[in-house]
Order: C-alpha cells, then sequence, then structure tokens
C-alpha cells in the first residue's frame, strides 16, 4: 500500500516547478492526471529528443497519466472542472489570474468541494506587487540572493547548475499539500496553497538570511568553500580538485598528520574553527602546494584512512555510475512511448515495507483522455 494510494491529483502544470510537485506526489500513490493543451506541455520539446520524445519531459512525468483539454473550449472546461470535483487535489503553475478567467480558480471550487486542496505555485506568488510577473529559474535565483553567493569571489555572476528554485518550490508544493490532506483527512477543510519560487528560493537560503540578521552584512561568494569552516571546500591536487570537510578541531588535527604539518596546530591563524575560517585563503595556499605533490586518488585514499570526509568531484557519469547509486537501486529502466528503452532516476527515498519504484511509464500526450474521462462519466471521452 503506497502512502497516497486513493489520492486523486489533476495537474494543470508546465515544464519544471509543477510537474515536480505532481512527480512527488505520483511517486508515492497518487493517482495524478496531467491536464496538457493540445500542443503539449512545452517541456516535450527540450532536448534531448529521442525518437520524438523529450528525456527531460519524461523524467519529471512518470506515475502520471496525460489528458489533453483546450481549456478555451467551453465543453473542454466543463469537462475539466468535472474531474477537478472528483479529485482530492488540483496542482497549478500558471500565472496568478490565469486559473480565474478560465473559471477554474481556488475560488469557483471552494463553495462546491470544500475539502478541496488547490495548490498554485508562481514565480512570486498569488498576491503582492510582483505577483503578475512571470518568472524562471535563472531570474528567481538571481532576484532570490542565490546568485549573489554561487561562484568564485570577483567572478561575474554565476546559477545554481541544478534548477533549484524550479524544484523547491516543488517540494514545498508537495510537502503542504500531504499537510492539508491529513487535514481533509480529519473531518477538516481543505484550502488554497501559496507557493512562490521567490518564497521556496530565500526558504532553503536560512543559513544566508540569518548571517545577514544577525550581523547586518550580506553574504557574499566564497566559491567551493564556506563562511564558518575550513578546510572546508574544494583543493587542487597534482592531477585535478577534490573536496575535504574538516569542520572541527579532531578533523583539522587529521588533516594536519595527513599532510605532515603538524606546524600548523600550533600556528595563531588556524588554531580554532573560527580562526580557520578567517585565514581560509592563506590556508587553501598552504595546503594547495602540499596537495600538488600528489594526485587526487592518493589524497583521497589518505583522508578515508584518517576519518576525514572527503569527496571526488563527480561528472553525473561517474556518480550515476557509484555502487552507492546502484546499491540503491536508484536508476530504473524505462520504456518512452516511442518504443525507445532508457533509463530515469527514481524516488531517492526508501521506506520500510513499501515498493516506490516507477509504477507507469512517462505517458504520450493525451494517452488516456478516453480512458480518464470513459471512467469518469461512464461513457467514451468523445460522447
Amino acid at each position: 500500500m503506497l502512502p497516497l494510494a486513493g489520492v486523486k491529483v489533476v495537474e494543470f502544470c508546465q515544464v519544471a516547478a509543477g510537474p515536480f510537485c505532481g512527480l512527488l506526489l505520483a511517486d508515492m500513490g497518487a493517482e495524478v492526471i496531467k491536464i496538457e493543451p493540445p500542443e503539449g506541455d512545452m517541456l516535450r520539446q527540450w532536448p534531448p529528443i529521442r525518437e520524438g520524445f523529450s528525456e527531460n519531459f519524461a523524467s519529471l512525468n512518470r506515475n502520471k497519466r496525460s489528458v489533453v483539454l483546450d481549456l478555451k473550449n467551453p465543453v473542454h472546461k466543463a469537462a475539466a472542472r468535472r474531474l477537478v470535483l472528483s479529485a482530492d487535489v488540483l496542482v497549478e503553475n500558471n500565472r496568478p489570474g490565469v486559473m480565474d478567467r478560465l473559471g477554474l480558480g481556488w475560488g469557483s471550487f471552494r463553495g462546491e468541494k470544500p475539502g478541496l486542496v488547490y495548490c498554485s505555485i508562481s514565480a512570486f506568488g498569488q498576491t503582492g506587487p510582483r505577483s503578475g510577473e512571470g518568472g524562471f529559474d535563472v531570474t528567481v535565483q538571481a532576484m532570490s540572493g542565490i546568485m549573489s553567493v554561487t561562484g568564485e569571489p570577483g567572478g561575474a555572476p554565476v546559477k545554481c547548475g541544478v534548477p533549484v528554485s524550479d524544484f523547491s518550490a516543488g517540494l514545498y508544493g508537495a510537502f503542504s499539500i500531504v499537510s492539508l490532506l491529513r487535514r481533509v483527512a480529519g473531518g477538516g477543510e481543505g484550502g488554497h496553497i501559496d507557493v512562490s519560487m521567490l518564497g521556496a528560493s530565500l526558504g532553503i537560503a536560512a543559513l544566508q538570511t540569518s548571517e545577514y540578521f544577525g550581523n547586518g552584512r550580506d553574504p557574499v561568494k566564497l566559491g567551493s568553500a564556506h563562511p564558518r569552516n575550513a578546510p572546508y571546500q574544494a583543493f587542487r591536487a597534482g592531477d585535478g580538485h577534490f573536496v575535504i570537510a574538516a569542520g572541527n578541531n579532531k578533523l583539522w588535527e587529521a588533516v594536519t598528520q595527513v599532510v605532515g604539518r603538524p606546524d600548523l596546530l600550533t600556528d595563531p591563524r588556524f588554531t580554532t574553527t573560527l580562526s580557520r575560517a578567517q585565514n581560509q585563503v592563506a590556508l587553501k595556499d598552504i595546503l594547495e602546494a602540499e596537495f600538488a605533490r600528489e594526485g587526487v586518488d592518493h589524497w583521497l585514499t589518505a583522508f578515508e584512512k584518517a576519518g576525514v570526509p572527503r569527496g571526488r568531484i563527480n561528472s553525473y557519469s561517474e556518480i550515476l555510475a557509484d555502487p552507492q547509486v546502484e546499491h540503491m537501486g536508484w536508476i530504473e529502466e524505462m520504456e518512452l512511448p516511442s518504443g525507445v528503452r532508457s533509463r530515469t532516476f527514481g524516488t531517492p527515498v526508501r521506506i520500510s515495507g513499501t515498493d516506490l519504484a516507477k509504477r507507469r511509464e512517462p505517458p504520450a500526450l493525451g494517452a488516456d483522455t478516453e480512458a480518464v474521462f470513459g471512467s469518469l462519466a461512464g461513457r467514451k471521452a468523445a460522447e
């Protein structure tokens, strides 16, 4: 029995934040019905395209069913409304006001279905001076402060390589939906969830915002370094880079032993975690002079033996081939609607006694329209 078995979700979403929210619910067992316009979710056009089907789309839309509706058509709009009234959850990531204009806004369902959990995901929120503005991951990363602390000191603005503003909004959305479903299950009402990419991006920046509130200064770019720990970053070795994280005095002592520099323990610049962080540029220069003597593999082995947390800077091809990834069973076989066999990264969560493996392949556009409405109305969708 999957945790969300029996929960029905209707998703009016495109691209990333909303579809990721729906994916999380689907992976946990919810029946997620994805409503797409006749041209489909625009993510279907994003490469890599294999035999006419997007691998990007596939990665966010497994375990879902696809229904095509033209919401400008009154008949299709009425069908969408019937479908929502049969569901427990609605997720949408249109600009604020769009669903209201379509007659599918929260207010239009509140009286008729008080138990509905209605989640709206947008760039800046449903109300306020920026609510009407559109936004994409990169623009929200810029506005939220993420880009101000990403990259090397003095370097050009750099976004995080993973779309954290999109995906954090999807995570907050899924968590909030499940929280409200618990209230509904207890006899309470549903509600309207307002998730913004800007708010989610600030929410995951708790350490940065608290730093500003605490000392009145903006956090700055530190590359791979940490403002309060050192040595705690990427270092250059003789043939590449690697990372160590020695965030306390015991680990720092182990580092000095590995590099053969016990004198550093008594250097007044490096005697405490705080002093090492304050002098981490000088510390990096000293350590990299030692690290240049050997290659990455040598240092990773040495720090493993010493009990110092360390890491190779992997490409995705390297980490996806890592034995830990294989052991956890995170990579699943997948068949695209074109019949092409591929692979996907499944849910990273494990729950005892529960099989969270993929149940349904990513759908072709409109593949489930007739089945969904035939089941709903007891007759074929065309009728």
